[in-house]
Parts: structure tokens; sequence; C-alpha cells
């Protein structure tokens, strides 16, 4: 098993895989790391739909854009206001690629949690445990991923997917889907797109965050 902190390393989203399965064993103890996160209600009432058939997949990603063209790319990033090249190359290279990672993945994880409460008109943020607590889980399975050795990519609904993914899992009205999840062998080809560089100590704020506030003062 590979040392922790090389495994937090070298987590990365990735969106090329290549043609390759991935065992049951595998998905289990993927699964099982995130069922060892933290969770709100000490219930962890979540559940874990794993797909490996092509026809599935394909019926269930059927509402994302198959292709998108750079013009439309680029006009998705002047409405979102992204001026960092950074920033700007991620998205370049994700935007496209949203349909290619999921339908090309060795499998597709689609976790479930149980929210009681309306997660889009929250009264306080204690409202949002349940949708805090899964993202705590699916932490837990990226790491997992990559130990294993494999690569992952995730896709969190839009507009109506999360509907049309219960109508075609068949999942209950009382479980909401954060997101796609693809786990797959990665390309000898893949992108590795140039992550944005920050330093620890400027992020440390010890006892007090004045300084913090200077920052963001000099960029208001």
């Amino acid at each position: 098993m590979r040392d922790f902190y090389d495994v937090i390393k070298s987590r990365q989203t990735i969106r090329d895989f290549e043609n390759a399965s991935i065992n049951d064993e595998v998905i289990e103890r993927i699964i099982s790391a995130g069922m060892k996160a933290p969770t709100n209600d000490h219930m962890r009432d979540w559940h874990f739909i794993v797909i490996k058939d092509k026809n599935t997949v394909v019926k269930l990603i059927n509402k994302i854009p198959e292709q998108i063209s750079d013009g439309e790319v680029n006009s998705i990033l002047r409405d979102w206001n992204l001026n960092d090249t950074c920033q700007q190359n991620t998205y370049k290279d994700a935007i496209p690629k949203q349909y290619q990672m999921l339908a090309e993945s060795a499998s597709l994880i689609v976790p479930l949690f149980k929210q009681k409460t309306d997660i889009l008109h929250p009264k306080n943020l204690s409202h949002l445990n349940g949708y805090a607590s899964i993202w705590c889980c699916i932490e837990n399975m990226f790491l997992a991923i990559t130990a294993e050795g494999y690569a992952s990519a995730l896709r969190i609904p839009l507009g109506d997917e999360g509907d049309w993914a219960r109508k075609v899992l068949n999942f209950p009205e009382d479980y909401l889907m954060p997101c796609f999840i693809a786990v797959g062998k990665e390309s000898a080809n893949a992108s590795c797109v140039k992550q944005k560089e920050y330093s620890v100590t400027e992020r440390i704020h010890k006892n007090a965050c004045n300084k913090f506030h200077l920052v963001l003062a000099n960029y208001g």
C-alpha cells in the first residue's frame, strides 16, 4: 500500500481513461474506504450504484452533451468571469471531456445520501450536514482510488441530470445524487493540466485573521 502522503500528493483528476476493467473487489475496497468517513448523524445512510454495463452508462449520461465546440467553451469561460490563465486552461480541458470521461471509465459510481430537508433552500447550515458528510465519503473514495492505482473524475449533475439519473437508476425520492464518479486506468496520453500554485504558510493564520482580511482588502 502506498504511503498516505504520497497518495494525497498523487491524487489528481484524470479525464482520459484507457480501455481496462476494474475488479469488483477493488470497487468494494474503494467504497469501504468511503464508508469510514465521518458522518453527521452517525448512521452513514449512504448507498452506491456501481455501473459497468456500457448500455446503462450511455443511457444515464444521455443529458450530457457529447461534444462542445471551442467557441462554446470560451463563451462559458466569459460567462463565469474566469480571468486566471491557469484556471482557464483547466476548464478548457475539463468541459469538452464531461461526456467522454464518464462513457470511457471502467466503472461509474453513483453515490447516494438521504437528504431530510430541502437542500436548495436550507434554513441554516446544519440542514446541509448530510450533503457535507457525503463529500467526506467521496474524498475518502478518491484517495482509495489513487492508492489502488486507478484514476478518477467527477461530474456534479447539471440541470435535470439528477432527475434523469433517478429515473434511469430507480433510486428513492428521499435520496440525492451529489455527483457521478468515473473510475478507470489513466490513459498513457492523459492530459495533466498545471494546477494553481500556492503557499501553505500563507494560508495558515494563527490565532487571528488580520493579515487575511488585509489580503482580501487589496483585491477589493
